[in-house]
């Protein structure tokens, strides 16, 4: 999805735990490993969000970790399940842009990604395939260890 705004948008990020296995991908235009996620649509909110970009970039369904209890919703209010961590970044290096990522922990009842486009390149890492990963910013490690920790089975 292109900029909602010329100098900052929300976006959403999921770290998927599967058989205490957390997922990890290749993004295509920044070239990091990362998370999967993107833009919070103006007609979603970021839980909506989150599991829409996880099935439209990877093909899994997941459910939300929630580490406590959301209340029921009432006439004019529906509560989100709380995000596990939050930044704020500027896209592109120098650029202006920035991006505020909410970002979830998630499980899926399966491993099987289905990719978005046929040259998308993700990872399955156990805690200890994570820590021996070189390749990855710290706090996307931090960020990964802390779903594994949160959603091991």
């Amino acid at each position: 999805m292109a900029h909602i705004h010329e100098l900052i948008d929300w976006t959403a990020g999921v770290y998927i735990v599967h058989n205490n296995k957390v997922l990890i991908r290749l993004h295509d235009k920044v070239k990091l490993w990362i998370h999967v996620g993107g833009h919070v649509e103006l007609d979603e909110d970021p839980v909506s969000a989150a599991i829409r970009e996880c099935k439209e970039e990877v093909g899994l369904d997941i459910t939300i970790y929630s580490r406590k209890s959301i209340p029921p919703s009432q006439e004019n209010i529906r509560h989100l399940i709380p995000p596990a961590h939050m930044n704020i970044h500027r896209t592109g290096g120098s650029s202006s842009h920035q991006h505020i990522d909410l970002i979830y922990y998630a499980t899926s009842t399966t491993d099987q990604v289905i990719p978005e486009k046929e040259d998308n390149v993700w990872l399955w890492l156990s805690k200890e395939e994570l820590e021996a990963f070189t390749d990855i910013q710290p706090y996307i490690k931090e960020y990964a260890h802390g779903a594994l920790d949160t959603l091991k089975t």
